[in-house]
């Protein structure tokens, strides 16, 4: 990719449809307000977009070409949600082809047809999905290239050949996945925000711990706007063959197979992922104030909860004394061990390789969590609990229900972590009962608001948990 096809908003003088010209966005508006919520990745789903501003936009192919690209960080305004405090809006990162007529390969990529402004009588369309602009991606990292506010970087001590082959992955997920040949898989996040995103910092510190665990990081995307840095995509090598841990714990759920030598091993690379973190990055001491502060937080989304999913409200009492019962232990002088963790970890962040070794991916952490929480310190029992709760969604999604095969599952996982770490989480079971509380809880918000016919898989565990004795 070279500089002179490359034209930005911030360079040169403003030409016909160039991310400069100031009825561009106003002319995509109405296309983006229709597409955009209906994307698996917008994440705010029930609540309509009110205007668009933009925050950088940097021209990738000119639109005089037969193809053109425009790379867009767009913030979408929309009405705030129930017991929300000001929000300035959700920053999406967009791709957008541009072509005169749309081919039939790429129906499925459509956002609209321009009526009016500088792109007037073209076609808009999801570019992930074609051919040249994911080619133009990966070679803009294996180049190096400097594109406007955009960087894309590069380990220099791994290859990339060119002429991969690019396919979109068309699974749902919450970022766009590009597949390079079976060579690279290129992560784009969608919701970005600035700072330093976990996603590419944790993955790198692991590779300089030598953890085999975590794909290291090949190359990545980064921009700067306004004087902040935002992280954009992050190319990792592509694991052949793997299985997804969500999709093979269902398929042997569905065998009536045993999964207790899996969760084993998950537990080991758990355990071996959190004990490189430990060493690479700092750790801290969480005595009565950081404890408390911890707990705050889980009331307040207690609170927030119950407000959005009126079912909660009966729970809220019981909900609440997991977080109490933790408060009251810190009060009394105990301490625990603070550290970097995944932040989001489930079956589905897990890849097992044809020769059963487990890797851990996706270290975004909640995307709906703010940037500078999701890199704070936690107590390794929040990645802990979120496995456990995912053992507890697979074995309620089996038909029929499985519980069985989810206590089995949490004993041999926290069993493989212990076999590592030397500390089995089961011997803490008031800050485990909190943590995994406190993701039920979660999981309610999100099915409520996602997949409502999900909703009794959380709700079920909710049960249990204002019961201790019933865990």
């Amino acid at each position: 990719m070279s500089e002179a096809v490359i034209r930005t908003a911030t360079a040169g003088p403003t030409s016909p449809g160039s991310p400069a010209d100031p009825g561009l966005l106003a002319s995509l508006d109405p296309l983006l307000r229709e597409w955009l919520p209906r994307q698996r990745w917008f994440a705010g789903k029930g609540r309509p977009v009110t205007a668009f501003s933009l925050v950088a936009a940097t021209e990738l192919l000119p639109p005089t070409a037969k193809l053109g690209l425009y790379h867009l960080l767009v913030r979408a305004h929309q009405p705030l949600a129930l017991g929300a405090s000001s929000h300035p809006g959700d920053c999406y990162q967009l791709f957008i082809g541009v072509r005169e007529a749309l081919p039939p390969r790429l129906a499925p990529a459509l956002i609209g047809h321009v009526d009016e402004g500088p792109l007037a009588g073209h076609t808009v369309y999801e570019a992930l999905h074609d051919t040249r602009p994911a080619e133009l991606l990966l070679e803009a990292v294996r180049t190096q290239a400097r594109i406007g506010g955009l960087r894309f970087e590069r380990d220099p001590h791994q290859e990339i050949r060119e002429g991969l082959v690019p396919r979109l992955m068309t699974a749902e997920q919450s970022n766009s996945s590009v597949v390079y040949g079976d060579t690279f898989i290129l992560k784009l996040l969608r919701r970005v925000v600035p700072g330093v995103n976990p996603d590419l910092e944790l993955p790198l510190a692991l590779a300089r711990e030598g953890c085999p665990r975590v794909p290291a990081p090949t190359g990545w995307l980064r921009a700067e706007v306004a004087g902040e840095p935002y992280v954009l995509g992050v190319l990792q090598p592509f694991m052949q063959g793997v299985s997804d841990g969500w999709e093979l714990a269902l398929r042997e759920l569905a065998k009536g197979e045993d999964f207790g030598a899996q969760a084993r091993a998950l537990g080991r690379a758990t355990a071996e992922v959190h004990t490189a973190l430990a060493r690479a990055l700092p750790t801290v001491t969480f005595g009565h104030t950081q404890l408390q502060q911890l707990v705050d937080g889980m009331i307040e989304r207690l609170e927030a909860a119950t407000q959005a999913v009126p079912t909660l409200r009966p729970y809220a009492p019981g909900l609440r004394s997991a977080f109490t019962a933790l408060a009251d232990l810190a009060a009394e002088g105990r301490t625990w061990t603070a550290q970097r963790v995944h932040g989001d970890l489930h079956l589905g962040q897990c890849l097992r390789s044809p020769g059963g070794q487990w890797s851990l991916i996706d270290f975004e952490g909640e995307p709906s969590k703010p940037l500078a929480e999701r890199r704070m310190p936690q107590p390794p029992a929040r990645d802990i609990a979120g496995m456990l709760r995912s053992f507890d969604y697979a074995a309620l999604s089996a038909d029929p229900p499985a519980p069985g095969w989810a206590a089995t599952c949490r004993a041999a996982y926290c069993s493989g972590y212990a076999e590592v770490s030397g500390v089995d989480p089961r011997t803490d079971p008031v800050l485990l009962r909190a943590c995994e509380t406190d993701k039920a809880i979660y999981e309610v918000v999100y099915e409520a608001r996602h997949r409502p016919d999900w909703l009794p898989v959380p709700m079920a565990a909710i049960e249990r948990y204002v019961t201790p004795d019933l865990i």
